[in-house]
């Protein structure tokens, strides 16, 4: 039996599977950011009594939203929410469960799931970009999550996109798009967009689909800028790795195949001729599963390193 643990800035899964990665129960819980991590590992501590019962899982895997130091399971920081700085995760783990614990930043962990388990099975190099509230990247090269040299990672939101230091993540994540539709909507108050986010708990973002279904022609051109300035990012990524799949996930991929047919047409302007056609883009076929099926993973690999 294997614990994987998936911890965001919104949302805690917990879930046990075996060294295939399938998943065999599920916690999902949601995360209160006013209570920061000390709310978190208390939402851990309740609920793996009720998963594990007194069964000790072999290993555990975590995919943590934010920079992590992978070889020691200790929390660099974490963006969203406050109290994880230099927290050892991994040996609070091990106390709560007697397991061996790895722990890696989350992007890498889902690139990990859908390169072996989801869109980017039987690939490699597979490179893995999350579209959410930030934007991050991870790279699986011969079905191992590739680090660099310490602290290096793959940290595909801070690809600059100009002299200006204008980052990859200020205009593609969702935020960034949220905050070009609340821009729309200040000056068309009347438009499609406007009226569907119009009292909305959600980001402006998740309504982008929608409006796209509909024809509407300024998601569209949301849209397209949005697309036009992810493939310039990704180009950088193709020139460098050239990987032989890229997959797009996160939240602003819910948006779906125009976002993806939009990426693939603007990146191949980008390339030198020599790598044209572009790898393909794919969307993330694992969903609320990428992280939780890496971590099954990295889980998996830590029993067979014997790692203590």
């Amino acid at each position: 039996m294997l614990l994987g643990i998936e911890i965001g800035g919104t949302k805690l899964q917990l879930v046990l599977g075996n060294e295939a990665a399938a998943i065999a129960e599920r916690r999902r819980l949601t995360v209160n950011p006013a209570l920061g991590a000390p709310g978190i590992r208390d939402q851990i501590q309740r609920a793996l009594p009720e998963l594990i019962g007194h069964r000790a899982p072999s290993a555990v895997g975590v995919g943590f939203g934010g920079p992590v130091d992978w070889r020691t399971g200790r929390i660099a920081r974490s963006h969203q929410i406050e109290g994880w700085s230099e927290f050892d995760l991994a040996g609070w783990l091990r106390e709560l469960t007697g397991a061996p614990v790895v722990v890696d930043n989350d992007a890498n962990v889902a690139a990990l799931g859908e390169a072996s388990r989801g869109a980017g099975a039987g690939c490699d190099p597979v490179f893995y970009a999350t579209l959410g509230s930030g934007v991050g990247g991870g790279l699986v090269l011969g079905g191992r999550i590739y680090h660099g040299a310490p602290p290096g990672e793959s940290e595909l939101g801070h690809v600059r996109l100009d002299r200006d230091g204008t980052t990859l993540e200020s205009r593609c994540s969702g935020w960034a798009v949220d905050r070009r539709i609340r821009e729309l909507n200040s000056r068309k108050p009347d438009g499609l967009l406007a009226r569907l986010s119009a009292g909305s708990v959600r980001g402006e973002a998740s309504h982008l689909a929608t409006a796209l279904q509909q024809g509407d022609s300024d998601a569209r051109r949301i849209l397209d800028e949005t697309a036009a300035e992810l493939a310039f990012g990704l180009s950088h990524v193709t020139h460098l790795f050239h990987p032989a799949v890229i997959i797009l996930g996160g939240g602003l991929a819910q948006v779906g195949e125009p976002l993806r047919a939009a990426v693939e047409a603007a990146l191949n302007p980008w390339l030198m001729e020599v790598f044209r056609p572009s790898p393909p883009i794919r969307l993330a076929t694992l969903a609320e599963d990428a992280v939780t099926t890496g971590a099954l993973l990295l889980a998996a690999s830590a029993v067979a390193e014997g790692i203590r």
